[in-house]
């Protein structure tokens, strides 16, 4: 499996009750949609897969990788876009993506390239603090297209977004599904992705219920999505 969570349990206070706990979740390749009313834990239940969060118990792994134990190896496997940019306020963009594909061992042009895609190479010497909301969210999308991660993890990818790069990132969901990716991604606007949705983590109650969806026709995929959206 790609992604696995097992005996999960995440509070938001050290000691308080849990917020989100699990048993276990296997998510293969494929487009995975986390759905599930606001406030319901879909960004919580992200950034503890991203390891942005720890849990109090449990262990993830990527690509078999222990999140928290073999850290470097579990990481390199992943890119994530969280939903609020957590950017450096005083460094430029250009700064920002450069860096990110210097990590990567990537060359200066590759992130030369995604700037330009994101369309922000005309933007690459402002500082983050003078870019809108959705500049911000571009160059996060930038940094994270740098590299073929075989983990994808976004937090709402398409707000705040105009109209190309919409359809830019549902171009990129698909083409990375296409190459055996694993993506997961927390949505209200299911209606772009429903056709490419392998399955779905519905959480409701602090609790999360895998769905598979592959074998249901695109009609019944997304009356069943909206079903545990607004559950």
């Amino acid at each position: 499996m790609s992604v696995a969570l097992h005996d999960i349990s995440f509070a938001y206070e050290r000691g308080g009750p849990p917020a989100l706990a699990l048993d276990t979740i296997h998510v293969e390749p494929g487009v995975t949609l986390v759905v599930g009313p606001n406030g319901s834990g879909k960004s919580t239940l992200l950034r503890l897969v991203a390891g942005v969060e720890r849990p109090a118990r449990g262990t993830i792994r990527l690509l078999g990788h222990d999140l928290w134990r073999d850290e470097v190896a579990a990481r390199r496997a992943l890119a994530y876009v969280p939903e609020h940019p957590e950017l450096a306020p005083y460094a430029t963009v250009g700064e920002v993506v450069l860096l990110a594909a210097r990590l990567r061992g990537l060359a200066d042009d590759v992130a030369w390239r995604a700037l330009a895609e994101l369309q922000l190479d005309q933007l690459a010497h402002r500082t983050v603090r003078e870019l809108s909301m959705g500049q911000r969210r571009r160059a996060l999308l930038a940094a994270a297209r740098l590299a073929d991660a075989p983990v994808l993890v976004l937090d709402e990818p398409l707000e705040a977004m105009d109209r190309d790069t919409r359809a830019l990132i549902v171009r990129w969901v698909r083409e990375r599904r296409a190459a055996g990716a694993t993506v997961l991604i927390a949505t209200h606007e299911l209606a772009p992705f429903v056709d490419l949705a392998d399955g779905a983590l519905a959480v409701a109650g602090g609790g999360v219920e895998q769905v598979e969806l592959a074998s249901l026709t695109p009609e019944e995929r997304r009356a069943r999505l909206e079903r545990l959206a607004a559950r």
